[in-house]
């Protein structure tokens, strides 16, 4: 993407997805209102590809993932699993979109979900990858898989006990039931509620990225590799990255620039 592109903020061609840039925030809508954003394999597919397109751009310090209509994602698409005849065929379905899910997961800029109306199974596993969850007022969220004779297959058994705790994510989980965003806020399911989770999400995204890139990819390796270690473990992760954080110019930039109390002005290196 040029530097004319994210000025213009103009939007890259994807059937149902649209990318537009504000400042140094890219917006990724997903545009399948007609079955209210819901998953299919070829929606997958264009994500995982837009995600690399992100991650490529070294303009982009963040990403927004949002939906158009009245839902983020309201799930995945019922109809692909209709034709799924053994556990071997079921087991490559959920892979494939664990793997979209890890993609996105694995970027090294904050990503924010801005969760408008329903974010459900496949949907709420989506927003579960992204760092940060702004939900508008109203909009509901679960995991209700197990009401259709199936469980969450994108990592949303995993991803939902990390984030909010085994119980809490066990009552989801084997209840199927939604909770409005007020309930997901105390849970601890999203971060922020908003009146606008667009405008939420980008002003959240937008903080992120006034901040120096290559410490935000840093201490967001530094965050998701101490999840799964001890603590001692953690300690030795964040000594190794921070360390690696004073080398690059933009430490010398802040240190600089608190020292002659003025604005950084990282370049990203």
């Amino acid at each position: 993407m040029s530097d004319s592109e994210r000025q213009d903020s103009e939007d890259l061609s994807f059937e149902h997805l649209s990318i537009t840039l504000d400042g140094h925030v890219a917006v990724l809508t997903i545009e399948r209102e007609e079955a209210l954003n819901a998953l299919n394999a070829a929606l997958l597919l264009e994500l995982a590809s837009a995600f690399e397109l992100v991650e490529g751009d070294a303009g982009v310090r963040a990403l927004v993932l949002t939906g158009a209509g009245r839902a983020f994602v309201a799930g995945a698409d019922m109809r692909a699993f209709a034709d799924v005849r053994d556990a071997f065929s079921g087991r490559d379905t959920a892979l494939s979109g664990q793997d979209v899910m890890s993609v996105l997961a694995a970027l090294p800029i904050p990503t924010v979900a801005a969760v408008n109306g329903f974010a459900l199974g496949g949907g709420l596993e989506l927003a579960l990858a992204c760092d940060l969850r702004v939900a508008a007022r109203g909009a509901r969220l679960g995991l209700p898989e197990v009401s259709r004779g199936v469980i969450p297959g994108y990592g949303g058994t995993q991803r939902l006990q990390r984030l909010i705790g085994l119980a809490r994510a066990s009552d989801l989980v084997l209840t199927g039931r939604m909770v409005e965003a007020e309930e997901a806020l105390s849970l601890g399911l999203v971060n922020r509620v908003a009146d606008d989770a667009l405008e939420g999400a980008l002003e959240l995204a937008q903080q992120c990225a006034r901040n120096a890139p290559v410490a935000l990819g840093l201490a967001k390796e530094a965050l998701m590799r101490g999840a799964d270690l001890s603590l001692a473990q953690g300690m030795e992760v964040e000594a190794d990255l921070f360390g690696l954080a004073l080398t690059t110019d933009d430490a010398k930039e802040g240190v600089a620039s608190f020292l002659e109390k003025r604005d950084p002005r990282f370049v990203g290196s």
